[in-house]
């Protein structure tokens, strides 16, 4: 089940073209390409007649013609042409999602396009900062469910096992946590004190010895994360630390956009306070971080195979308190939005 009226990433900006192409979002496949003059565009995939995908069709102009008999379709997804003399049915229409174009991604309304707001897309803070740097990566393909991967990123203890030549530290394992409710999704963190930064870091930071490490992990609806990262020098961290002027802090943004029930496609980038154009550096980082999540991405895809093929329950562990809590939040609201679908149809 899915939250429908919440903007979800639908791909990277230069992946949509003038070409017609197909991609699923919530179980829906959509047709995507860009107007004359570069619009985005997004059809229902399903010409109405016989229901061949308009993907497999031919863009004229600002129009898509189907591929079988010539139903064309203008950008808002009204039929303006279709064979035969009888006219145009009235229902001779598809759906058309709005899109909206932001750091570097489309992003696509899957609900009631009345209440598509691009004011409500999540907040980036320090994107187009001169003194931060960016990497990024390609996005990835995820045979689980997405809601796996937004209980990975409300768990920062999993990083000790499953990242161990990179995130990985002795403070990851038994440091306690502190989870903390916000308007829009959980917050899962803790201040690590005085121990030496995790094999990543310790390659990027600008200062010797040993740190005081916060790592907050924070999910928001429908399942858009931020990871945020901040190393600095022993002494200077906690919640009432000044923080060093060599502090090093990265901020990564992580997508999830549920293809189907069983798959997930990963949008994720990083921003980072120091040497914003050294190259090197972000290729460095892009290797590291995309090599470490696809050891994510192998343990999930395990665990749901594991969870759909269960023979005996699963357990739930103190540390799982952020995950349980964003779950049910987000299943509160999507039972909200079915019943007022339902009363509007009545």
């Amino acid at each position: 089940m899915f939250l429908k009226n919440a903007w979800y990433v639908a791909a990277w900006d230069h992946e949509i073209t003038r070409d017609l192409q197909q991609i699923m979002v919530l179980g829906e496949k959509i047709c995507v390409f860009r107007s004359e003059v570069g619009a985005l565009v997004a059809l229902e995939d399903a010409c109405p007649h016989r229901k061949l995908p308009l993907s497999k069709g031919r863009i004229k102009g600002d129009t898509v013609e189907c591929g079988y008999h010539g139903l064309t379709f203008n950008c808002v997804g009204q039929c303006v042409w279709a064979p035969g003399s009888g006219g145009i049915p009235s229902n001779a229409k598809v759906h058309a999602y709005p899109l909206h174009e932001k750091y570097g991604l489309v992003w696509i309304w899957m609900g009631n396009p009345a209440l598509a707001d691009p004011a409500d897309i999540f907040e980036i803070e320090n994107y187009d900062n001169p003194a931060w740097g960016i990497n990024r990566g390609a996005a990835m393909e995820l045979d689980c469910n997405y809601l796996l991967m937004c209980d990975n990123l409300l768990d920062p203890t999993h990083v000790a096992w499953v990242h161990q030549s990179s995130f990985a530290a002795d403070a990851t394992k038994d440091t306690p946590l502190r989870i903390t409710k916000t308007e829009n999704g959980v917050i899962v963190h803790r201040w690590m004190m005085d121990h030496e930064p995790a094999p990543f870091y310790r390659k990027v930071v600008e200062f010797e010895g040993n740190c005081d490490r916060l790592q907050h992990y924070e999910v928001r609806h429908p399942s858009h994360a931020l990871i945020k990262a901040v190393f600095t020098p022993a002494g200077t961290g906690g919640p009432d630390g000044s923080l060093h002027e060599n502090t090093f802090i990265m901020d990564s943004y992580n997508f999830m956009t549920p293809t189907d029930e069983g798959r997930t496609r990963y949008y994720w980038f990083q921003l980072r306070n120091i040497r914003p154009d050294d190259d090197e550096l972000s290729r460095m980082m892009s290797e590291d971080v995309q090599h470490a999540f696809e050891e994510d991405r192998d343990v999930l895809n395990e665990v749901q195979k594991g969870m759909s093929n269960k023979t005996s329950p699963h357990i739930d562990l103190p540390i799982d308190g952020g995950q349980l809590r964003f779950r049910r939040q987000l299943q509160a609201m999507i039972n909200e939005e079915r019943q007022v679908d339902r009363q509007m149809a009545e």
